[in-house]
């Protein structure tokens, strides 16, 4: 009886819960770009007169990827994640947020360009 039960709470379970949808195998590391490039909008414009549009090119990535709804919010909260974490410490271009920027920009080109190589057609 108690079997049987459980066998009902799971097939109800299975039933109701609405289908996820599987990652693409590049996720993970488009959740990273989308932090990176939110970081860099917050910091780029503190030290470069003509900064780059980081807000527009996200969207533009995400416009161009077509993910699901639960993806997109899965990158636009990581863009926000890393506007965020830098804005709570910069305040003005010092040499540490100039040393952040050239980390941020180096890794953010190793991964785009790791993702082109390893996943685009």
């Amino acid at each position: 009886m108690k079997l049987r039960l459980i066998a009902i709470a799971v097939l109800f379970t299975i039933g109701i819960s609405p289908a996820l949808a599987i990652d693409p195998p590049y996720q993970r590391q488009m959740e990273r770009l989308a932090e990176i490039m939110g970081s860099l909008y917050f910091l780029q414009p503190l030290c470069s007169p003509a900064p780059e549009d980081w807000r527009a090119q996200m969207a533009e990535l995400i416009a161009l990827d077509e993910p699901d709804e639960d993806r997109r919010q899965r990158l636009a909260g990581a863009f926000n994640v890393g506007y965020t974490a830098y804005s709570r410490f910069h305040r003005a271009c010092t040499p540490a947020a100039r040393a952040a920027m050239t980390r941020l920009l180096t890794e953010a080109e190793k991964t785009a360009r790791d993702i082109h190589t390893r996943f685009a057609e």
